[in-house]
């Protein structure tokens, strides 16, 4: 089944939003207890964020249907190098569309993206617990550069 990547459009905005949530409890880590509705909200903060960023936001395609979303910043700065980095701060994929080359082709367009603008470096951030999403990105070409590590110390604020 043939997968398209275009540059996101106004009407897709129902769609991303509605992916986003449906979605955003699958990137907390389980160290993290988090409801479902505060993930969904650190979403709708998330995407806003990138709206005031020079970003791409892609939309890929499976047989006509919109299937996966991704959000490219082209403004993050790498901490150590000082370089402009091309950074993936969010991607979902649809569940019927899983395991179909949906975010492959996602990476790909958000790596074009990144050349086009003359970066040499694309990044993002996987939470170690999601084995499915951490192998896609090594398939990708990804490699680990950095752990991020965190200590519970104290009940969860409620």
């Amino acid at each position: 089944m043939p997968i398209s990547v275009r540059p996101a459009r106004l009407d897709d905005r129902a769609f991303i939003d509605e992916l986003g949530v449906a979605s955003a409890a699958e990137t907390v880590s389980p160290l993290r207890v988090v409801p479902h509705h505060v993930a969904a909200e650190g979403f709708r903060k998330l995407f806003e964020y990138c709206e005031t960023r020079s970003r791409a936001v892609l939309v890929a395609e499976r047989d006509g249907q919109r299937a996966g979303f991704a959000i490219l910043l082209f403004d993050v700065v790498d901490e150590v190098s000082q370089r402009t980095q091309a950074f993936v701060a969010y991607m979902a994929v649809a569940p019927p569309h899983r395991r179909r080359g949906v975010a492959m082709a996602l990476l790909a367009a958000a790596e074009e993206e990144a050349r086009r603008v003359g970066l040499s470096h694309l990044t993002l951030m996987v939470t170690e617990a999601a084995t499915p999403a951490r192998s896609l990105y090594a398939k990708a070409g990804f490699f680990d550069e950095r752990v991020q590590m965190t200590k519970a110390i104290a009940r969860a604020a409620r």
